[in-house]
């Protein structure tokens, strides 16, 4: 008897560092962050530690969409603050990907075992259990040109499943992958006109074209080890990152910005409608405005 081999199991340190700093004195601050994965199918989480300064007290929760959040309110005088997350989790490569799979020797796509049909999809209560996953948003909503691209890539797809694809692959070429192009309030049609952007702006379009489409599809939001070749023990200058689900009678994931299906470097950190559920830090605070933003991602593949 031939036993199958294991899969291959990466253990990952992730340090996630953000400093704000500010040209004078802040009285008060209310803020949240979202740094921390969680335990889900492909990931297990080992230890994790959040470390912020000034400290007062964290309230940790689960937001809706079951991100992990910590918030946490600074009642002193402050002219800086740092969160730093470090976080120790294992990633496992997924059996199925529902839709999108990534295979040795390259990109594939392969059909989902029970993929739903344009009149399934249409026809099942997704419309009312995942409305919020199909209503437009400002950051991901679509343009008259675009609307038009949405409907004949239906109209030449199959199925939602061979939709996706075109999806993922049409933003994948169409938008020029360029850090400073764009930031976080950029939408998906500011980032379609200029033709470029980062992560956010390919998964918004991607989740604005589907949307358009009827298909359920939310934002992801992460962390990426970016070479896979890099020694076991060396830390590299990682990435938040973000990627794409979308449903068809299961949730699929994509990450159309490398264009391949999420393994073992992908960490899910939460998920949301677009980038504004899912943001690392956010908060409001009483004082002027920050001069420096100073964001850092480190990971070290352990095994």
């Amino acid at each position: 008897m031939t036993l199958a081999p294991m899969p291959e199991i990466w253990r990952l340190l992730i340090v996630h560092r953000t400093v704000l700093t500010y040209p004078d004195t802040v009285t008060t601050s209310y803020n949240e962050v979202r740094m921390q994965p969680a335990d889900e199918p492909g990931q297990a989480v080992l230890s994790a530690r959040l470390e912020i300064d000034p400290f007062e007290g964290v309230l940790p929760y689960l937001d809706y969409f079951g991100t992990r959040v910590s918030a946490f309110d600074i009642h002193r005088p402050h002219r800086h603050l740092a969160v730093t997350a470090t976080t120790t989790v294992e990633t496992f490569p997924a059996v199925s990907n529902g839709g999108l799979a990534s295979q040795a020797g390259g990109n594939s796509w392969t059909p989902s075992a029970e993929p739903m049909s344009w009149s399934e999809l249409a026809a099942s209560d997704c419309h009312d259990r995942f409305e919020e996953f199909l209503t437009p948003t400002p950051l991901t909503a679509l343009d008259d040109e675009l609307s038009g691209i949405s409907a004949e890539m239906k109209a030449a797809s199959a199925t939602p499943a061979q939709a996706a694809r075109s999806v993922c692959e049409w933003v994948h070429q169409t938008l020029t992958y360029e850090v400073g192009a764009t930031g976080v309030h950029t939408s998906a049609v500011e980032a379609y006109l200029a033709r470029r952007g980062v992560c956010q702006d390919i998964s918004h379009l991607a989740i604005g074209l589907l949307r358009e489409m009827g298909v359920p599809t939310r934002y992801v939001s992460g962390y990426l080890h970016p070479d896979d070749s890099a020694e076991i023990g060396k830390a590299v200058a990682g990435e938040s990152h973000s990627w794409i689900e979308w449903f068809d009678g299961s949730w699929n994931r994509f990450d159309p910005t490398n264009l391949t299906a999420p393994g073992q470097a992908h960490v899910i950190v939460g998920r949301g409608r677009d980038y504004r559920d899912v943001p690392p830090v956010k908060g409001v605070y009483a004082g002027p405005d920050a001069t420096g933003n100073e964001v850092t991602v480190r990971v070290t593949r352990l095994r």
